[in-house]
């Protein structure tokens, strides 16, 4: 599926770019995600009164559920926020499927319950049409979206601004982190917890240092494959969603992303030699669980690399600052993101140029 804010192009190149005097460094998607760290910090001083008053409202009238919207990226940073507010909150929370509304023209109940709407653009017909029906079916609907002149924005009845700015390149990456700094925001504010709310302070920080540590051996390592696995699993199963879409998107692979609890069923007759892996492990109570499956593939002969997470043998680490074990997948994307800039430009890919992909808004 191409990310949220994109569709098929007929008219774009079925193969590899003309990449000749292409770097990495001068791509526009290298140089977006490079502004996230500062965007973030503007977006969580900016949204916090906002954000206050919404937790406040949620805490004096709980909602019996949440929903959320979204589509590709978008959809991604929404699995993250379900883990956080399920884990964190106790709250239960499930993905709606836009075109229940759009395509099928029904509207499940929703009187009491919390629509987080995920959207760059705020415009794509099927997550409006699936925000409209939450809103009619009584649902309080609170817009996550980066254009604030959208019509998403216009429709919600509260709308906590991504900040992003303008997002020129086809593949999304700082209003992807920024949907997830604002999921952290929102969950972090609800709980007043302040352990959280002071680790997401340093987050910017954080996500400065994480941009200036490449993850130099795996465009080698990743040139000449043709497919991969992305592990994660709780908060981090969203961020290596995002990851395999990347690959795919920017880098030509075929990359698919597993929990560490799902890939040790079928999906484990692939893993061996020549099929490499990608882990993101934060420091949770998933992490015993996830570098035991990681163990598990390199048993098999698999190329295994990931990111957090402890030392394990026949296993290439990369390296990411440590960070409250909620806010590391944010961290972890965004070293991701440069790595990914620059295994397209190695693959022959332009990562500004996707095949078949441009930055318009035609889902129904």
């Amino acid at each position: 599926m191409a990310p949220e804010g994109t569709t098929l192009d007929p008219t774009r190149p079925s193969g590899p770019a003309d990449t000749t005097g292409v770097t990495a460094t001068a791509t526009r998607m290298f140089r977006e995600a490079a502004e996230a760290p500062e965007m973030v910090r503007a977006q969580l001083l900016r949204n916090a009164p906002m954000v206050e008053a919404l937790a406040r409202r949620l805490r004096a009238a709980p909602p019996r559920a949440v929903v959320t919207l979204g589509r590709g990226s978008s959809d991604h940073a929404a699995t993250y926020a379900r883990y956080l507010i399920e884990t964190k909150l106790g709250v239960v929370t499930s993905s709606a499927a836009p075109s229940v509304s759009s395509v099928y023209d029904a509207s499940p109940g929703m009187e009491g319950m919390l629509c987080l709407a995920v959207s760059q653009s705020g415009r794509s017909p099927d997550l409006l049409a699936a925000a409209q029906a939450a809103a009619a079916a009584g649902a309080l609907v609170v817009a996550l979206v980066n254009d604030e002149a959208s019509p998403l924005a216009d429709l919600a009845d509260l709308t906590i601004p991504l900040g992003a700015g303008p997002e020129l390149s086809v593949a999304a990456t700082k209003s992807y982190i920024a949907a997830l700094a604002a999921a952290a925001q929102l969950v972090a504010f609800w709980l007043d917890d302040p352990a959280l709310r002071a680790a997401l302070e340093r987050l910017p920080d954080l996500l400065a240092t994480a941009w200036t540590r490449p993850w130099a051996a795996a465009p080698s390592r990743l040139t000449d494959v043709r497919g991969l696995y992305v592990l994660g699993r709780g908060v981090g199963f969203g961020v290596a969603q995002e990851a395999a879409l990347k690959l795919k998107e920017t880098c030509g692979l075929h990359a698919e992303a597993f929990s560490t609890a799902e890939v040790r069923h079928g999906p484990m007759a692939l893993v061996g030699p020549g099929f490499p892996i990608l882990a993101f492990v934060q420091d949770d109570e998933t992490r015993p669980g996830v570098e035991a499956a990681i163990a598990a593939c390199v048993d098999k002969g698999a190329d295994v690399m990931k990111v957090g997470g402890g030392d394990q043998p026949g296993v290439l680490r990369f390296p990411a600052p440590t960070a409250h074990p909620v806010l590391e997948p944010i961290v972890f994307v965004q070293g991701f993101y440069r790595m990914a800039c620059e295994l397209a430009v190695a693959r022959g890919f332009d990562p500004d140029r996707p095949p078949h992909l441009s930055k318009v808004t035609e889902t129904t």
